[in-house]
């Protein structure tokens, strides 16, 4: 079964409200695909689903996942407190300067700029198969956040220029924080080091504060 990409942002937002209440295991059938037991050797599962659902055709494109409309899909585990249980990947962050682009053309950008937030239940109780679909909703960064936004990433980006990725902590950024991003520690790629040499590291990517998404949700119904 393939869904065809909507065609507008309120066709979109109608067929993500439309998966609010259903089990994961729900969804699958619609697709004949397999719930696995949990999502630790399969993180990738659970937004492969719901970009199925609702229609999604970026592939592993860089660029957000309804490229037509502009608009990126996130699903946000939550807990039974209402609290995002896991910060949110946005991208894979650029680690030598000359690949490195200020924030008005990075994919960072392009991809907070508009996003359907899908919320779905993250529960250690309950089995993945029985997790809940939230109410979904569109958002834009406003002025302040947007502005926020920009001064996290370039925090982070002049210190990659300056050879300083090893100094990144997660303490940098209010909003967007700099975390390693890759299937086991042997996955390297390249960086600047201190005195300027080429230096072999694990991967970053940028992610959002789950402090960031919790204020998000709470302005948001959940189920």
């Amino acid at each position: 079964m393939r869904v065809p990409a909507p065609r507008h942002e309120e066709e979109l937002l109608a067929r993500a409200r439309a998966l609010a209440g259903m089990r994961l295991q729900h969804v699958a059938d619609r697709f004949e695909l397999a719930v696995p037991a949990d999502l630790r050797r399969d993180k990738g599962w659970l937004g492969q689903l719901i970009e199925r659902a609702l229609g999604a055709n970026s592939g592993s494109l860089a660029q957000p996942d309804f490229p037509e409309l502009g608009i990126e899909l996130k699903t946000l585990p939550f807990g039974s407190d209402g609290v995002p249980t896991e910060s949110t990947w946005v991208c894979t962050a650029h680690l030598l300067p000359g690949e490195l682009p200020a924030w008005e053309q990075s994919l960072a950008r392009a991809k907070l700029a508009h996003v359907l937030w899908l919320p779905v239940e993250d529960r250690d109780e309950l089995p993945l198969a029985e997790r809940r679909i939230g109410t979904a909703f569109l958002w834009r960064p406003d002025i302040e956040t947007e502005a926020q936004f920009r001064c996290d990433y370039e925090e982070i980006a002049e210190k990659i220029q300056l050879g300083e990725l090893e100094s990144i902590s997660a303490h940098h950024g209010e909003y967007l924080q700099l975390r390693p991003k890759a299937a086991n520690a042997g996955v390297l790629t390249e960086a600047i080091g201190p005195d300027g040499t080429r230096i072999h590291v694990n991967p970053r990517g940028f992610y959002l504060r789950r402090r960031f998404t919790a204020a998000l949700l709470s302005k948001n119904l959940l189920l």
